[in-house]
């Protein structure tokens, strides 16, 4: 979303004055390690399924949401460079969600801009040399430009003349402006800019889909709607999802597959969700459907910090974890951190929701992959900011079996990760290069491609097991030089 200091007071006042309050919790007590993902319901029931490639293997991504919003037309993504994915590697990440706007695309109406297809190639390209898997998010703020922001081409709203007016210190109070709910309406309804926006998703899939280091399409960022009167806005949200968000999904779904039969659909709720409404969205009748929420607490984006024993984590985890149980859906989430990662209580807040995230999710992908202040996750000389350094540790990647357990101590600089193997297979552990010296041990019959790892340096330990049996991977930190990477078994 990428809001500023106070962006998300007006729709903070707007859910308060609909009743919905959060459910109390007492939160969990910081840990140093980091448990696998358990994404069986504690009341018993169906699991959450994990995200697997296809070959099988259950995959975690880790990664952030890399973007330009302030370049348009020919310079359009120039503040995306070979660094960004560079640096997202070196920290050991490996995904990213490439933000492109419509209206860059489409700017006249049925005319595309060929530059801009070239750029978001280059883009991709620059990925795939370093390994970063990218969903292709189509993004919109506030609709688009004909309301001061990105996505939506000016072409394809349509107000019917309602008022708006700008909230310049509160923008996405702007979304509850007449005008732009009805630019959702009709976005949603109109049968003209449905194929519209049908043409430009087949338009991306068809260029790219077979793009190296393509895994995904986010259909739309952050979809919001029109409220009726008399109706609160978990109602709405609800509403919306189940009779405007699902069909759209189910639409889109049909241009992409004309051309690509294989890349990840990601869809979004509206952000009501992170208040703790569970989504009202229905059945995505595809076969690689991917549930894609943003984490987000108002309270904390209007600039509070983190209350331990508010329950917000709770309350958004229960809300966040029914619809993909119901649908047989993995997760991944598509944005989530705060705008000031340094208030007192910040760190407990990565411990725990990193520990949250990594119940029910495959992974995530934070806000946002730049470098300076606010939002950016590295300084200028790429160095993670305060609180954040705590994203950039060592995950297994791909799982050629079934986790069991997952465990990092950060101040010993010792992860462990044991998992049941299946017969054959390559499960594979992505280390930063933030940690020291690290001594690779695996146990169980399996070996490794790795003895060690030298500083300074992120690296991919890749394990095989030849039979079905209880693997161990130790990663540890030691002293000493002259220790480098070494395969244990041809």
């Amino acid at each position: 979303m990428g809001r500023p200091w106070s962006v998300v007071r007006g729709v903070f006042v707007v859910l308060c004055a609909a009743g919905l309050a959060l459910a109390p919790g007492a939160a969990p007590a910081p840990a140093v390690s980091v448990s696998a993902a358990e994404a069986a319901p504690s009341g018993g029931g169906p699991s959450i399924p994990r995200l697997t490639d296809d070959d099988g293997r259950a995959l975690t991504l880790h990664g952030w949401n890399v973007e330009d919003k302030e370049h348009r037309g020919d310079a359009a993504l120039s503040a995306i460079t070979e660094r960004h994915f560079r640096d997202l590697r070196s920290h050991g990440f490996n995904c990213a969600r490439l933000l492109v706007f419509w209206d860059d695309l489409e700017p006249r109406r049925g005319r595309y801009s060929a530059r801009y297809l070239r750029t978001i190639e280059r883009i991709l390209d620059w990925a795939h040399k370093y390994g970063i898997k990218v969903l292709i998010d189509a993004h919109q703020d506030v609709f688009g430009p004909a309301f001061g922001h990105r996505g939506i081409p000016g072409w394809a709203t349509r107000t019917d003349g309602l008022p708006f007016t700008p909230h310049p210190d509160d923008w996405f109070a702007e979304y509850f402006e007449p005008a732009v709910q009805r630019a959702f309406t009709h976005l949603y309804t109109d049968p003209d800019l449905q194929r519209a926006q049908g043409r430009m998703w087949r338009l991306l899939a068809d260029r790219f889909g077979d793009h190296p280091a393509v895994f995904g399409y986010d259909l739309i960022n952050e979809p919001m709607g029109e409220l009726r009167e008399g109706e609160d806005l978990p109602t709405a949200a609800r509403r919306i999802e189940a009779r405007q968000l699902t069909p759209m999904y189910n639409r889109i779904a049909r241009y992409v597959r004309t051309v690509d039969r294989d890349s990840r659909l990601f869809i979004e709720p509206t952000p009501i969700v992170g208040e703790g409404v569970p989504t009202g969205l229905g059945a995505v009748r595809d076969r690689r459907v991917v549930y894609a929420p943003h984490f987000y607490n108002a309270a904390m984006e209007a600039g509070a910090d983190y209350d331990p024993t508010a329950g917000w984590i709770e309350s958004y985890e229960r809300a966040v974890t029914d619809y993909p149980r119901r649908r047989r859906l993995p997760v991944v989430i598509g944005e989530w951190g705060p705008l000031n990662n340094e208030l007192p209580n910040m760190r407990r807040f990565y411990r725990d929701a990193l520990a949250s995230l990594a119940r029910y999710s495959s992974g995530w992908t934070g806000y946002v992959w730049c470098y300076g202040g606010g939002y950016c996750a590295v300084d200028k000389d790429g160095r993670l900011r305060t609180n954040k350094e705590l994203t950039a540790a060592p995950y297994a990647a791909a799982v050629a079996g079934r986790t069991h357990a997952q465990t990092y101590d950060a101040a010993r600089g010792r992860y462990r990760f044991t998992y049941d193997a299946r017969r054959g297979g390559r499960t594979e552990i992505a280390l930063p290069s933030d940690v020291r010296y690290r001594l690779v041990t695996v146990s169980g019959g399996a070996w490794s491609d790795m003895r060690a790892v030298p500083p300074g340096k992120p690296a991919v330990v890749t394990v095989w097991s030849p039979r079905r049996t209880r693997v161990t991977v130790t990663v540890s930190a030691v002293t000493g030089r002259g220790i480098g990477p070494r395969r244990e078994r041809p």
